[in-house]
């Protein structure tokens, strides 16, 4: 079970609302403090999720918590006829379809607001789904997770990015480092929403990685779930299926 982190503490509203506000506030600033604190290498990774979606050759995918639609974009090389963005943050998905718009996407990606934990998809759907960095965000990771389950077709792929904890000792401290010192103080300096990235790092060191993840998509009912550590560890990528 995943802890529930909230990004506003000493408020009473829910994660969900809490994580909504959050991004609508830095949506304007997210892009380009997300590849100050990654130093650019969530590229590389978000590359790696479009080759792995490529492989299954998907006429449509669904990419949740699409943020800017940064992976949206990028998952337009797979030729999918049909890309859909889904967010919380109507702030965030703006920007994106600004950023679509400009590079003439917009016949192919269509940016809509909606709840993970309440799709508004048939079932089996979809022939590939991704989340890039969100599914911490879930108020409710295993309804949210029963969701995608749902809309995902049989032998359609899910590919989860996100952030996980380094194994050796050493690379571990980086992260620390890293997450409680560098990444609270970038968002201190640049950013509207201080709160916001203490959250992003406080969430990211507590939610479940490796096979503890694992374990919970076999939960739900996903099929050949593995994991694939990236960049010594400090994030995954998780592949799985429907039968």
């Amino acid at each position: 079970m995943a802890k529930k982190i909230k990004p506003y503490k000493n408020s009473d509203a829910s994660k969900k609302e809490q994580v909504t506000e959050m991004f609508d506030t830095i949506s304007k600033e997210y892009d380009g403090l997300n590849r100050v604190i990654s130093f650019g290498i969530d590229v590389k990774w978000r590359n790696k999720v479009v080759k792995l979606v490529s492989e299954k050759k998907p006429e449509n995918i669904l990419d949740i918590a699409t943020g800017t639609g940064d992976l949206a974009i990028s998952l337009t090389s797979t030729n999918a006829k049909e890309i859909i963005g889904l967010d919380i943050s109507d702030g965030m998905l703006e920007v994106g379809r600004r950023k679509i718009k400009s590079k003439n996407l917009d016949g192919i990606i269509s940016m809509v607001i909606g709840d993970s934990e309440d799709l508004p998809f048939e079932d089996n759907t979809f022939d590939a789904i991704t989340v890039a960095f969100g599914v911490r965000n879930f108020e409710n990771l295993e309804k949210g997770l029963a969701e995608i389950l749902r809309i995902l077709k049989p032998n359609g792929i899910f590919v989860i990015l996100e952030t996980s904890v380094p194994t050796n000792p050493v690379y571990k401290f980086g992260y620390n480092i890293h997450c409680r010192l560098i990444l609270p103080m970038v968002g201190k300096l640049f950013s509207k929403d201080r709160v916001a990235y203490n959250y992003l790092s406080e969430s990211a060191s507590v939610f479940p990685y490796g096979e503890a993840l694992n374990n919970i998509l076999r939960k739900i009912g996903f099929i050949n779930v593995e994991d694939k550590p990236q960049t010594m560890g400090v994030a995954t990528i998780y592949t799985a299926s429907k039968a």
